[in-house]
């Protein structure tokens, strides 16, 4: 990143709990089958009954899968007096000629994540990083990779009943430490931030949007009347459970804007809508391995005379919620403090991704995985 002193120094001044360490035969192990991907690859998004569910809750007696429910948080919903919106979503179809309309598209945007091809930020709208997660699902599937949905490709996301059987919008009560949280206004330098306790979300709305995935407009036009305080029902996106397969590299293109994350057979296991670099400060292309893994990471700015300021880790950061280093020196992928705009805007020269895909990617990536930046 551009002036950003290599962050396995910063970590240092890191609890030493925030850091990943792996043990090489623990990081090696894996109870899934790492065929190509089929309906049977797939775990069910929630564990659900008729009226609620648990999402982001994986069942598996693994290391992978401890680290992630470690990682994510669990979402406890209900399916009962949803909103008629959320109904309509739920039970929307599409066919070849119809338009993508924000019921559609979010269905889609759904279905699509939860085959683990990210869409970015849930907003119901078809786009760049939703016409990229169904490339990357067309790839996966060896289906003909189009620019836009054919039937094909919607019969393919729709070919398992357990992923269809679940909500894509459910209720969800707020509890008091979705709403009791730590806030701040995020100052414009690099001191300023520093100051700072933590790098926290600004408003309660930030949070509740990226731990559901969404937008924050999308969130507030399903909730149109909501407070947002303990106690509250609202209607939110259904998040599912991330990739549990073991990545051993990662390939972050350029040209799509798409991190590809491959498992030991080299199937395509998950993808991720990213920024890599900038025209003023390009991503090292070449071959590179993992070298270190950090978890709520500080920052350290290296300003033009060479002294440097330590921002606090918090969603804000600047490099999010997530740091996993690089052999190159001061190269990593991280999360973001923008996931809205991820694929939108440039990086400082490194990749970056929501917080929530960086959070799932840390959960998987091996410590001696290989990334390639092309």
């Amino acid at each position: 990143m551009s002036r950003l002193t290599k962050l396995s120094r910063a970590v240092a001044t890191i609890s030493v709990s925030a850091i990943l360490l792996i043990h090489p035969s623990v990081a090696a192990t894996s109870d899934y089958s790492n065929s190509k991907e089929s309906s049977g690859d797939i775990i069910p998004v929630t564990n659900s009954s008729a009226a609620s569910g648990i999402s982001q809750q994986i069942t598996q007696d693994s290391q992978t899968a401890s680290s992630l429910n470690n990682l994510l948080p669990t979402i406890e919903y209900t399916t009962t007096n949803l909103a008629d919106v959320a109904k309509k979503v739920n039970d929307i179809s599409w066919s070849e000629g119809e338009d993508i309309d924000r019921n559609i598209g979010t269905k889609l945007q759904a279905l699509l994540n939860w085959h683990h091809h990210g869409v970015g930020a849930v907003d119901g709208y078809w786009g760049k990083n939703t016409r990229k997660a169904m490339q990357a699902f067309q790839k996966a599937n060896d289906l003909t990779v189009t620019e836009q949905l054919n039937s094909e490709t919607w019969r393919a996301l729709t070919d398992n009943k357990e992923l269809m059987d679940q909500p894509v919008l459910v209720n969800y009560t707020l509890a008091d430490a979705d709403v009791n949280i730590k806030t701040t206004t995020i100052p414009a330098g690099a001191e300023a931030k520093s100051k700072l306790e933590g790098m926290y979300y600004e408003s309660v709305l930030e949070a509740l949007a990226e731990k559901f995935h969404m937008s924050k407009k999308y969130l507030k036009a399903l909730n149109p009347n909501a407070t947002f305080r303990a106690g509250d029902t609202i209607v939110v996106y259904n998040p599912g459970n991330p990739n549990i397969k073991r990545v051993s590299r990662v390939v972050a293109d350029k040209s799509t804007e798409t991190l590809y994350a491959y498992d030991d057979n080299g199937d395509l296991v998950a993808s991720y809508p990213t920024t890599v670099g900038s025209t003023a400060t390009p991503s090292p292309s070449g071959t590179h391995t993992v070298e270190v893994k950090v978890h709520e990471p500080n920052y350290t700015y290296t300003h033009a005379d060479d002294s440097q300021t330590i921002i606090p880790p918090g969603p804000n950061n600047p490099v999010g919620k997530v740091w996993i280093g690089l052999s190159k020196p001061s190269y990593g992928i991280h999360g973001s403090p923008d996931p809205e705009r991820i694929s939108r805007q440039a990086s400082e020269g490194c990749v970056r991704l929501t917080n929530w895909d960086a959070l799932a990617l840390l959960g998987t990536i091996q410590d001696d995985a290989t990334v390639e930046i092309k």
